[in-house]
């Protein structure tokens, strides 16, 4: 009898045809890199290929066509900013530290280049891929989804007074934005703002929200806490 002939992709250390999660992030990695330099529109699946170093065959295993890494990439770069996101959070149990150190990392995000350049290749392609902005901004796991964990907690423990959570996380992240991610969109703004007035805005931003929201015995916060947040601006 002869013995069992195995598929390669079934042995032991192999992947089956699409499934390998390092190849795949190689690809996205390179189709990265030619959307923001290019664009969605200029962007082809020959300069993917290239820049990804890998062949076409193997592209078209892992996704249909460029729409497909497209979304992927969208997908992947916000999943990876709102995990971000999650650990700052979960790292500081102070409820103004906490707010302090998401708006910074939520600002810095929003106004880098990088960040800038997608959010403009999205808007490009609203008309031929119309739920790409939805999707981006309202997926099952967003910022307001983030923040609204957070605050439900200090709800919780009655730090904070907030009958709308939902209104209140939108109201935070209007207050952090501090009109600058709008100006870097439009080009009016040339270059991110420095730490310093980002650090500005968000003290504002997290004074104003407390003094809308929180609970009348915690309303001023200890000088440990003011001290810390002055020290990283």
């Amino acid at each position: 009898m002869k013995p069992e002939v195995k598929d390669d992709a079934a042995a032991p250390g192999r992947f089956a045809a699409g499934e390998d999660p390092a190849k795949r992030e190689q690809i996205l990695a390179g189709a990265t890199r030619v959307f923001l330099r290019d664009g969605f529109a200029a962007a082809s699946m020959n300069d993917i290929t290239r820049e990804a170093g890998v062949s076409k065959g193997t592209i078209y295993v892992y996704f249909r066509d460029k729409e497909d890494l497209f979304v992927a990439m969208v997908e992947a770069k916000r999943t990876a900013f709102l995990s971000s996101l999650r650990t700052v959070l979960a790292d500081n149990e102070n409820l103004d530290i906490g707010l302090y150190e998401f708006g910074v990392k939520f600002l810095e995000h929003m106004t880098d280049e990088n960040t800038v350049t997608a959010m403009r290749t999205v808007l490009g392609v609203r008309e031929r891929m119309p739920d790409l902005c939805s999707r981006f901004f309202r997926g099952p796991q967003n910022l307001r989804t983030v923040l609204h964990d957070y605050l439900e907690h200090y709800v919780g423990n009655g730090e904070l007074l907030i009958d709308d959570l939902d209104l209140a996380c939108g109201q935070f992240l209007d207050l952090v934005s501090g009109s600058f991610f709008k100006v870097r969109l439009f080009g009016t703004m040339p270059e991110p703002p420095s730490y310093e007035e980002i650090s500005r805005v968000i003290r504002g931003a997290i004074f104003v929200f407390m003094a809308a929201y929180k609970a009348p015995s915690k309303a001023s916060a200890d000088a440990g806490v003011k001290g810390k947040i002055g020290e990283t601006a």
